[in-house]
């Protein structure tokens, strides 16, 4: 999309200097001086953010690097417990029809999806007294007013942070991608924080390894909708960035939809279950179990589907021919050099 011009500048016939008339770029000192603050408070506030998030991310992992100093075999629980959320994401990796992504991108949006994780923590924990002080329907607005969001904005925003500013993030589908790398991340962080807290509070070695057993076999079958939520939250950053004019409301679309689905997954996850075990007969486990794959199959299937249209008309386009090698920045988005 062409860059928009003023009125003074269309008319000119390119004879006429038309600097802090109707276009500018830096030339004296004080411009310079301007575009050194600029990015410095641009870059400066994004290593504060990074060293805040690194910060609280150490306090947190400091139980479950204790616990595997302690005893190293509980590293193959925390392994396991993310394997089914990582399949999940080489998948969606999979069918991205465009050009590879790098794998020094996907590497840092994993990376900073498990540090802007730890926000979602520090707000969750703040908020949740509060919310179990109104009775009935306290858990379920805290859910859908604090968890959902508060967890799905952070996943997106380790996405936003680095790889979507990136020229490699260069097709809509993109968007998917790192955002399922961006589930995974945070899947991995909160695994291991809740593993670490059960096997904790266990004494005995046999009880350890029950309590270890139990708790990674619910987080494998948790991660799965962390990839699949900001995968779809990331489907419309992708639109967003190839569609300037209408960036916030996709971005915000994506986010409503995610944060709906994980909080109406977290709502009924505690209920259904029971419910579907009383009135069938089957194990509360095996209810369990059943309700979590039915849930985030059919969540999975809207994503698939908006993955395969996209594909099916990748195909029919040829739209393997590059565009331009400039698009339009939005928001308040640096140059790119």
């Amino acid at each position: 999309m062409k860059r928009r011009r003023d009125p003074v500048e269309r008319a000119d016939d390119g004879s006429t200097d038309l600097y802090d008339v109707s276009t500018w770029e830096p030339r004296s000192a004080l411009d310079r001086f301007s575009y050194a603050v600029y990015g410095a408070l641009t870059y400066g506030l994004r290593s504060i953010v990074l060293a805040v998030a690194f910060a609280i991310t150490l306090l947190l992992l400091v139980q479950p690097a204790v616990l595997v100093a302690e005893d190293p075999f509980l590293g193959v629980f925390f392994g396991l417990s993310v394997v089914p959320a990582a399949l999940l994401a080489a998948f969606i990796w999979y069918t991205d029809i465009t050009t590879n992504e790098p794998l020094g991108l996907l590497v840092a949006t994993f990376v900073l999806a498990v540090l802007f994780a730890t926000f979602a923590a520090v707000v969750n924990s703040f908020f949740r007294p509060w919310f179990q002080l109104v009775p009935l329907v306290g858990t379920a607005l805290f859910f859908y007013l604090i968890v959902g969001p508060v967890e799905e904005v952070v996943k997106l925003l380790a996405v936003r942070f680095f790889a979507y500013r990136s020229d490699s993030f260069d097709a809509v589908i993109d968007g998917a991608v790192y955002g399922a790398v961006a589930g995974l991340g945070f899947a991995a962080i909160e695994n291991a924080i809740y593993i670490s807290g059960t096997v904790a509070q266990v004494g005995t070695e046999t009880g350890l390894f029950t309590a270890a057993t139990g708790i990674a076999t619910v987080r494998a079958l948790v991660g799965p909708g962390h990839v699949i939520y900001s995968a779809i939250a990331g489907y419309y950053l992708g639109l967003a960035k190839f569609n300037p004019r209408h960036a916030g409301p996709l971005v915000v679309k994506g986010l409503l939809v995610a944060a709906f689905v994980h909080a109406t997954y977290n709502t009924t996850v505690g209920i259904v279950p029971g419910m579907v075990a009383e009135l069938t007969g089957l194990r509360p486990d095996a209810a369990f179990v059943s309700y979590v794959i039915l849930f985030n199959g059919v969540i999975g299937y809207y994503l698939y589907r908006k993955i395969a249209r996209y594909r099916r008309r990748y195909r029919e386009v040829d739209a393997a021919v590059p565009d331009s090698p400039s698009s339009e920045l939005t928001e308040f988005d640096p140059p790119r050099r």
